[in-house]
């Protein structure tokens, strides 16, 4: 994977040394507890996903956290023709070079929620392709049905991960790019994935060979690319830069909650526009994804009032 795009140096932020936490590192690749494909407990991280030389099923242990960088002590194994490829990746995924940031006078809701946010790191998967499934199905559902949507999916698709049979049982690899870009749009709707997902998903797979070289080539180039596949906008682009290139500034726009979020924290108004947000991130520019994780992660949501809207689910239940 290509290294990182250079960063701004001080006065813009500052970088801090601080403990790192794998388990909230790598919690970001899981989507869901449930996630067929992805396991994270105490000690112990496990994941199958397709590489560029095939499957694999990548396995992280370590016994402190958090910890110093250097001192975590993790362990990896892998198995299956992308085991190479995943162990090549560990420090990049685990966010070994990231490191959290300062600015010299930021607002004191982000500065608070840079300090309470600094043991989580920015990992690097380099795997859009795993990434961009769950994100797919995500648009414009609750969390919850998201995830089961995923987990069905897996359960239909997804083959038995590689590996030992003790590690790896129950374990799923993601649906593979063969097994999804010749389906037609009305196969999802048992699932509870309607045609506006279900067509982006197909020509994510049907792209699926050249996310590699599209990941390699950096975050601007694979934002690029992205944004020419049907039914991908800004929202799927900018919540995958971040855990699949490691991009510290990528802000998924059009998220339900996150505007609110960030004005509610920094200026108490309950609700705000994509622009307003952008405009309250704007003095931390070059580090606005970490800045925006901080707030939603430490500091909640915004009052919520009114009716809910939601679609629909057309599932067979």
């Amino acid at each position: 994977m290509a290294p990182a795009e250079p960063r701004p140096t001080a006065p813009d932020w500052t970088e801090v040394d601080a403990p790192r936490s794998l388990r909230r590192t790598l919690g970001k690749y899981r989507t869901g507890r449930g996630d067929p494909t992805t396991r994270i407990s105490d000690g112990d991280f496990l994941r199958a996903t397709y590489t560029p030389d095939g499957p694999g099923t990548l396995r992280l242990t370590w016994n402190v956290d958090p910890a110093p960088v250097d001192e975590c002590e993790v362990r990896a194994e892998a198995w299956g023709p992308g085991s190479q490829w995943l162990l090549a990746g560990v420090e990049a995924i685990t966010g070994h070079a990231d490191r959290p940031v300062m600015f010299p006078d930021p607002h004191p809701a982000v500065e608070r929620a840079l300090r309470l946010a600094r043991l989580a790191r920015i990992g690097a998967s380099g795997d859009a392709y795993h990434q961009l499934l769950p994100t797919i199905i995500a648009q414009r559902i609750t969390a919850g049905e998201s995830i089961r949507q995923w987990v069905r999916l897996c359960h239909e698709l997804g083959e038995p991960a590689p590996g030992p049979a003790d590690v790896t049982v129950g374990l799923l690899l993601p649906p593979s790019p063969a097994s999804l870009h010749r389906r037609p749009a009305w196969w999802f709707h048992p699932l509870g994935i309607e045609t506006k997902r279900a067509r982006p998903l197909v020509e994510v797979a049907r792209h699926a060979d050249k996310l590699w070289a599209w990941t390699q080539a950096g975050p601007a180039v694979l934002a690029e690319k992205l944004a020419l596949i049907s039914g991908i906008g800004q929202w799927t682009i900018g919540s995958v830069l971040g855990p699949v290139c490691g991009d510290p500034d990528a802000v998924p726009v059009g998220d339900f909650h996150f505007a609110n979020a960030v004005a509610w924290a920094i200026e108490r108004e309950p609700r705000a526009t994509d622009e307003r947000m952008l405009e309250l991130l704007e003095p931390y520019r070059g580090q606005r994804g970490r800045v925006l994780s901080a707030i939603v992660t430490t500091a909640g949501k915004a009052p919520s009032f009114g009716p809910s809207k939601r679609i629909l689910p057309i599932a067979k239940w």
